[in-house]
């Protein structure tokens, strides 16, 4: 599974240590060993064949975890241009540009998005695939390939994002490619029930977990990707887990839940976490996509608060890169961790929580930040502090997952 063949010291590492609120920060020395933290200690003496790696100037994290993006879709804001700037517009876009994709132009920018992410500081990335009647499994089997490129560099998960309808007769070639796709061997089921012909967001909802089920594979739904406060998906997929649904449940964007009130949003939030939902924020698209046309225009991003507050996990991802949902975006953890301070009222501390421990933890992944037990998936970046290593952004960086130290791909542009 790794290849560390002897234990490892970074030395003088400053790392982040205590609650979110009250974080401090201190230099230590981690010792690695079997691709695990084994000690945390002011000074830990090197014994004969250990290596050591001196990190003095640079802030030592937990590697990044992407929990929500769409590898298919990377790079195409040129080719496929988002003409209205809203969710419909790229989705419009999507469709139209479909006959000029193959499966090979999807390998390419695929593979070459989570290498970039590999090369920023994840080690382990979800990533939807479009499962959809006009572009039929083309998707998955690129990611398919992908995941099989970029092993031992990037777990790489993969979600059947399903288009619509799924409910009913008109539904049935739709429900059959999502099928198809789990025999292709992706991860978890997916799909926008908020966007289900004819409003039927609570039947969609049923649809997919009733296939996910069948599987015995988890879900992640695209879930009210809208400033609509009366959208009711969130609601409708909590309390659908609570009848029964035995597997890993996330929400992803929830953005409605952030235009009601207080009171409601508490409400809701306390079902969400009785369910044991995860929830995924993705200020990078919400904060481009929605609100265009409203005044005031709202921040557009889920009541994290709210669901913290309740209990629920909430991990925040990049959704898109450099495509029609979202025409920037850099593969990069300290972007987004730099948008949840500006737009989610994060402290630092939280938002890197938010792009690893959290962003794991929705993705059950087994990580318990730096602590002696947890597995080796580090980084370590120039900077005095994290919260100057969020600010600077792009400051030089290096990545160990299983104590094994990545090496930069120096061929990514």
């Amino acid at each position: 599974m790794f290849a560390q063949m002897s234990p490892l010291l970074l030395q003088q590492a400053t790392i982040v240590h205590g609650p979110v609120t009250r974080a401090e920060e201190h230099t230590v020395d981690v010792l690695v060993s079997d691709g695990r933290i084994e000690r945390i200690d002011r000074h830990i003496t090197p014994e004969p064949g250990w290596a050591t790696i001196d990190l003095s100037g640079h802030v030592l994290l937990p590697a990044a975890v992407e929990p929500h993006a769409h590898l298919d879709k990377a790079f195409l804001a040129e080719r496929l241009p988002n003409r209205t700037g809203d969710l419909l517009g790229a989705i419009d876009a999507m469709v139209e540009g479909a006959g000029s994709i193959d499966l090979a132009d999807v390998v390419e920018r695929a593979e070459r998005a989570v290498r970039l992410m590999a090369h920023n500081g994840y080690v382990a990335v979800r990533s939807h695939a479009d499962v959809t009647t006009h572009s039929g499994l083309r998707s998955v089997e690129a990611l398919v390939e992908v995941r099989r490129r970029v092993a031992g560099l990037v777990d790489l998960e993969i979600v059947a994002l399903a288009g619509n309808p799924v409910v009913g007769a008109s539904g049935a070639e739709q429900r059959a490619l999502v099928y198809g796709a789990l025999d292709l061997g992706v991860d978890l089921v997916g799909g926008c029930p908020h966007l289900e012909d004819g409003g039927l967001v609570e039947e969609a909802t049923a649809v997919l977990l009733e296939i996910a089920a069948d599987r015995a594979v988890g879900v992640d739904l695209h879930t009210d990707e809208t400033l609509d406060p009366t959208a009711t998906g969130l609601e409708h997929l909590a309390r659908q887990v609570l009848e029964g649904f035995p597997h890993r449940v996330t929400a992803s964007h929830c953005v409605s839940l952030g235009q009601v009130a207080a009171g409601e949003q508490a409400r809701i939030a306390a079902l969400v976490a009785e369910a044991g939902i995860g929830v995924i924020t993705l200020p990078h698209t919400n904060l481009w996509l929605q609100g265009r046309g409203s005044n005031p225009v709202p921040r557009a991003l889920t009541a994290i608060g709210a669901l913290r507050d309740a209990g629920v996990i909430v991990a925040a991802g990049a959704d898109n890169l450099q495509d029609p949902f979202n025409p920037l975006g850099r593969a990069c953890p300290f972007e987004t961790a730099a948008l949840m301070v500006l737009a989610g009222h994060d402290l630092p501390a939280q938002a890197w929580e938010a792009v690893s421990t959290d962003a794991g933890a929705v993705l059950g992944r087994p990580t318990a930040g730096l602590a002696p037990g947890a597995p080796a998936h580090l980084v370590a970046v120039e900077a005095t502090s994290l919260r100057g290593a969020i600010a600077a952004g792009a400051a030089p960086r290096r990545t160990w997952r299983h104590g094994v130290e990545q090496q930069p791909d120096a061929t990514i542009t």
